[in-house]
C-alpha cells in the first residue's frame, strides 16, 4: 500500500491527529530556535569580534552548544525511559539548533577570505570542526561514564 493510499485508509480523525503531531513539532522547533538563536544572539552583543578577528565568540558557542548536544542525546537516549516526544525536537532541534550556527561559521570564514586572511579563515574553519566533534564525543562519554557511576 503506497502512502496516499493508507492516508485515505485512516479515518478523518486520525488524518487530524497526525496533522497536529506535524504542526506541534513545528512549533516546537520553532519556538526552540527562537531561544536559541537569541541566545546566540546575546553572546555575539557581549563578546563582539573586530573586524578581521578570529571569531571566537562564535567559535565557543559551537563548541559549547556540541558538547551539551553530547549530553542531552546520552541522556535522552540512554538514562530516559520515556522522554516527551517533543523533548528532542524542542531542545535537540530547536534551542541546540538555534544556538549552534554554523551558517555564520561559513559567513564568518567568508568574512575572514573577504579580509584577506586566508590563514585565520583556514585555521578557523579546521579548528572549530574538530573541536566540535570533540566537545561531542567528549560530552557524551563522560555524561556515558556518570550514568554508568550512579547506577553502581
Amino acid at each position: 500500500m503506497t502512502v496516499p493510499e493508507a492516508e485515505s485508509v485512516r479515518t478523518p480523525a486520525a488524518r487530524r491527529s497526525a496533522r497536529h503531531s506535524r504542526w506541534s513539532v513545528v512549533a516546537v522547533v520553532a519556538a526552540g530556535g527562537a531561544l536559541g538563536a537569541s541566545a546566540r544572539y546575546a553572546a555575539s552583543l557581549r563578546w563582539p569580534t573586530g573586524a578581521g578577528g578570529f571569531p571566537w565568540t562564535i567559535f565557543w558557542v559551537n563548541v559549547v552548544g556540541c558538547a551539551v548536544i553530547g549530553v542531552f542525546l546520552v541522556v535522552v537516549t540512554e538514562a530516559m525511559a520515556a522522554p516527551h516526544r517533543l523533548l528532542r525536537p524542542f531542545f535537540g532541534t530547536g534551542v541546540l539548533g538555534g544556538f549552534t550556527t554554523f551558517s555564520t561559521y561559513a559567513v564568518d570564514i567568508q568574512k575572514l577570505l573577504d579580509a584577506g586572511r586566508a590563514g585565520t579563515a583556514l585555521a578557523y574553519l579546521a579548528v572549530t570542526l574538530f573541536a566540535a566533534l570533540t566537545a561531542v564525543w567528549l560530552a557524551a562519554t563522560a555524561t556515558r561514564r556518570v550514568l554508568i557511576r550512579r547506577q553502581r
